[in-house]
């Protein structure tokens, strides 16, 4: 009996960690997809990195405006060759079904962060919005939660009609 419990215990911390571990691999492997489709110019492995609904976006230069690119245009765009460039996942974070990534696209003269937003979404770790920085190759990306000073959590809060939660998940 004490054998069937050791081993169901073992059992159960292996499928826990084994469990762990397939959230952390399928995240990177949506990110590496995302490398890959870019630099090969596999649209195939870009269209498995995104959500079909994924927008890109930044700040036009020129204008000063938030500019948004959709995933389609995105992935037409990409050369038949792939774009040289080196990649890097700088970082990465998730919890439940909510996941974030930095990334780095490094070219000649330039480089991309990326800070890449993350959902799973029928059982698959998908891209759903892109918000990049053409950056010089001295740019890192800064700051981090683990560097950040600790705030006192506020007081709890009286219940009133404004602050209580809501019956759906739907972002408030």
């Amino acid at each position: 009996m004490k054998k069937i419990i050791t081993l169901s215990i073992c059992l159960l911390m292996t499928s826990t960690l084994a469990f762990g571990q397939s959230t952390d691999e399928a995240i990177k492997a949506t990110v590496n997809n995302y490398f890959e489709g870019l630099t090969t110019g596999d649209t195939a492995k870009l269209g498995k990195a995104f959500h079909s609904s994924a927008i890109l976006r930044t700040v036009n230069a020129s204008t000063g405006k938030i500019q948004d690119f959709p995933i389609k245009t995105f992935i037409s765009k990409t050369p038949a060759g792939g774009v040289k460039a080196t990649t890097k996942l700088i970082s990465y974070s998730y919890a439940g079904i909510s996941g974030l990534a930095a990334a780095e696209l490094q070219f000649a003269d330039f480089k991309y962060i990326d800070l890449l937003s993350l959902l799973q979404v029928n059982g698959e770790w998908k891209i759903v919005t892109r918000v990049f920085s053409r950056v010089e190759l001295d740019v890192n990306l800064k700051g981090s939660a683990a560097s950040s000073p600790k705030v006192a959590a506020p007081a709890a809060a009286k219940k009133s009609p404004a602050n209580i939660k809501p019956k759906k998940d739907d972002g408030w």
